[in-house]
């Protein structure tokens, strides 16, 4: 099979399995809900900190954080389906069966990617119905979403990497853990300038941080530092995916 071919026969079945199960949508969906709702709405009173000067409001400076944690979980979610394949013998199939096997990593990023833009339809819809803010304009939107678009690839990089090299499903933790941690230790309820103590050493060296404070720039229309932001983002995107290509190799010399 044409490398292309396999791409999309990949991408096609993992979609295919997601949208048609409700044990997989109801959750990929209700997660960043879920954060959405309790810091929006439930931690609006933050905004009230001395300090705290955002000009588009609580509601716009949380969403750009679960903006970032549904496109990151997207990706490790996706990641969970791989580790399934190969432990049922599927993926196995899948690597035989394609003469390049970076086909594959790029079949499942293709669905990482399709699986997350529909969590950010219904998340952007939301947040814009309960009145979220936007004061950035189509430019800025392109940028917050193509940050957002680039954690998903680094996310669905790391997890496939753990999926490839362990090829079981009790992998997931490793994936999940290591995920949620980079983004709390950003600063995720106040700007980084109001945290404090350990907390905020280790927000100032989280690369994360530079995305997360140029998104929540972008959606305000206020001053970011998109260039750093990108090179971060794109910087630990390069490093998960040369992690993702050796855990393919790992896989091949396991016979998949």
């Amino acid at each position: 099979m044409r490398s292309t071919n396999v791409a999309l026969a990949v991408a096609w079945r993992n979609l295919h399995n997601f949208f048609l199960n409700p044990a997989l949508v109801i959750p990929a969906v209700m997660f960043p809900m879920f954060f959405f709702t309790a810091f929006a709405g439930g931690l609006s009173s933050i905004e009230n900190t001395p300090g705290f000067d955002f000009p588009s409001g609580y509601t716009a400076f949380q969403f750009a954080f679960v903006l970032l944690q549904a496109s990151a979980f997207g990706g490790v979610f996706t990641g969970f389906s791989i580790a399934r394949d190969f432990e049922s013998g599927f993926g196995r199939r899948l690597m035989l069966a394609a003469p390049n096997r970076v086909a594959l990593l790029a079949g499942y990023a293709m669905a990482a990617l399709v699986r997350t833009a529909f969590i950010w339809v219904i998340l952007t819809g939301v947040a814009l119905l309960v009145g979220m803010q936007v004061g950035g304009g189509a430019v800025d939107l392109i940028g917050l979403y193509t940050l957002a678009a680039i954690v998903n690839f680094a996310s669905i990089m790391w997890s496939s990497g753990i999926a490839l090299r362990f090829r079981s499903f009790q992998a997931a933790p490793l994936m999940q853990t290591p995920t949620f941690l980079i983004l709390f230790l950003a600063p995720v309820y106040v700007p980084l300038s109001l945290l404090t103590g350990w907390v905020k050493a280790a927000a100032s060296v989280n690369p994360l941080t530079a995305v997360l404070q140029a998104e929540r720039g972008l959606i305000s229309g206020g001053s970011a530092d998109v260039g750093l932001a990108f090179v971060a983002a794109l910087g630990v995107a390069a490093a998960f995916a040369l992690w993702s290509f050796r855990g393919l190799r790992s896989a091949e010399a396991a016979g998949g």
